[in-house]
């Protein structure tokens, strides 16, 4: 969570210092899913800023509160969610915060979620709404398992299992999907189509069905993912602007307006990790 996201922390409180982190030792069994654990060692408030990233991400909440997102789509407090592949600016807010985060690409969360990612319409969802009592049955396994590797593993086995059997992605789409993250999102929707033998028409309506957006859409964000993490570690944004495949400056300004929902400026002012109030 802290090092993929965005706030305002204190210098004296480093988000290294916040935040006990786990990774699966051994990686995951599914590719294109990552997964990690978290919690705040401070117990204390968190309100943090978070940018859209090419990923869908799935968050179980271990802690005795709700997480609630905040995004244009609205709010809901949650012990478990899914924040779909949709661009725009949100907070997180939650009290001692413990949790379990998934970030699927859309080849993975086509095949786990369940449901069309296009169902999902931008917003940020209940787990139980999609995953139903065996959502619930796997928070309560986390919660009761103590260790963080126990905890992670127990998730793998869950999504594997969820994933046996499922229907996959078309392979069209798989590859247009990979052109444009291979690209950083500096593709045309033509070439895509052509290179998978399909109809601009066509691609169109099975990417968009499949992955949840359309792929001009799919490859904005994309282009984006690797824009904020240059301005966030420091590099000037007319030089960022060159190098992520923008027309000029103004074109850069107007996506992280409509994705972060600040200034390139602002943008690259953020810290790595959240506001405390133990």
């Amino acid at each position: 969570m802290p090092a993929d996201h965005t706030g305002d922390t204190p210098p004296e409180r480093t988000a290294h210092d916040r935040w006990e982190v786990a990774r699966p030792r051994d990686g995951t069994s599914l590719d294109g899913v990552r997964m990690a654990g978290y919690r705040d060692r401070t117990g204390g408030r968190l309100d943090m800023q978070v940018l859209p990233q090419p990923a869908v991400i799935v968050v179980i909440g271990l802690g005795a509160g709700p997480i609630t997102v905040e995004s244009p789509s609205g709010h809901r407090p949650l012990s478990a969610l899914v924040a779909s592949l949709s661009p725009g600016p949100a907070r997180i807010r939650g009290q001692g915060v413990e949790c379990v985060e998934m970030a699927l690409s859309p080849r993975a969360a086509y095949t786990l979620l369940g449901v069309s990612p296009l169902e999902l319409d931008g917003s940020v969802t209940g787990l139980e709404d999609l995953w139903g009592r065996h959502a619930r049955l796997l928070r309560e396994q986390l919660a009761d398992t103590a260790s963080w590797q126990e905890r992670l593993a127990l998730t793998d086995g869950f999504l594997g299992r969820r994933a046996a059997g499922a229907p996959p992605m078309a392979a069209e789409v798989a590859a247009a999907w990979d052109a444009i993250v291979t690209g950083r999102g500096r593709v045309r929707v033509g070439e895509l189509a052509a290179s998978c033998g399909w109809s601009r028409k066509r691609l169109w309506a099975r990417f968009t069905a499949q992955v949840g957006l359309t792929p001009k859409r799919a490859a904005m964000l994309v282009r984006f993912d690797h824009a904020a993490r240059a301005l966030l570690a420091g590099e000037r944004a007319g030089d960022v602007a060159v190098a992520c495949g923008y027309a000029d400056q103004p074109h850069l300004h107007r996506d992280v307006q409509a994705l972060a929902g600040c200034t390139p400026g602002a943008l690259a002012g953020l810290t790595a990790s959240a506001s405390t109030e133990p």
